[in-house]
């Protein structure tokens, strides 16, 4: 049964972030993600986490500046210290959170000619932050990410992120694909899913191409679902996606999973 968490960097954003873990769980979620976590105290989050009976299915590692546009640093040579202190900084929140899932963000190339000497500089970070993530039992992910919303990404198709993972050979590297992105570069989700299933560690929907609920747009998220249950996939699902309006009223999709996310908590 497809287990849906609610990602509170986009969705709740009625209420102040720390108000959105009784929001998500008022509304049936079981598990929840965000992109950072960092400007909170871990165990205030974990607080939170507990008082609403909710898991911790993922965070990113820092981005860097991402005010001023760095998307990671795993790929930006000259950076690698920088980038093992994100590691530990993660990590940190990991094991407070209990959370056993990290998102590693790569990074954007300033230039083309420099994606490959980018894309080493990935490699070597990853080879050296999966031993280090494993010991935690923590699995790393790295996710294709569409040209359009963010221009200049190192990787954007399935894979790519798929070759890294065969050359690294490390057990806790997977895939983190997300249906949007997917969908804007290459289409044909069910098949590439499935080619892919076996890399694959987390799912995230947004309907395409506004980026809203999964019950608008070009993509059958519904019947997407079902195939997905019947297959028995049996990680989680996270919405990544910004509501048309208030959170709460755009949940009509999610009422026939609703209940069925208790059961898959016990």
């Amino acid at each position: 049964m497809p287990r849906f968490a609610a990602n509170l960097s986009l969705m709740f954003n009625e209420v102040p972030f720390m108000e959105r873990f009784a929001s998500a769980a008022e509304q049936g979620f079981r598990g929840v993600e965000y992109l950072f976590p960092y400007a909170f105290e871990p165990a205030a989050i974990a607080a939170e986490l507990r008082r609403h009976r909710l898991q911790q299915v993922l965070f990113n590692l820092p981005p860097g500046d991402w005010e001023a546009g760095e998307r990671g640093i795993a790929a930006l040579p000259g950076r690698e210290a920088e980038f093992r202190a994100s590691v530990d900084t993660a990590l940190h929140y990991a094991e407070v959170l209990e959370c056993r899932q990290l998102h590693i963000m790569a990074g954007v190339a300033p230039e083309p000619a420099q994606r490959q000497v980018m894309h080493e500089c990935w490699l070597e970070n990853l080879a050296w932050a999966a031993p280090r993530l494993e010991s935690a039992g923590i699995t790393l992910l790295i996710e294709a990410i569409n040209h359009r919303d963010m221009p200049g990404y190192l990787i954007n198709y399935q894979q790519q992120a798929r070759d890294a993972i065969e050359m690294l050979g490390a057990p806790n590297i997977r895939m983190q694909m997300d249906f949007y992105h997917a969908q804007i570069m290459e289409g044909d989700l069910w098949q590439s899913w499935q080619q892919h299933r076996n890399q694959v560690g987390h799912l995230q929907v947004a309907s395409v191409p506004e980026r809203h609920e999964p019950d608008s747009g070009e993509v059958n998220y519904p019947w997407l679902f079902e195939q997905l249950d019947q297959a028995g996939y049996s990680g989680w699902i996270g919405c990544e996606y910004r509501p048309w309006h208030e959170t709460s009223a755009g949940l009509k999709w999610f009422e026939r999973w609703r209940e069925q996310q208790w059961d898959s908590w016990q």
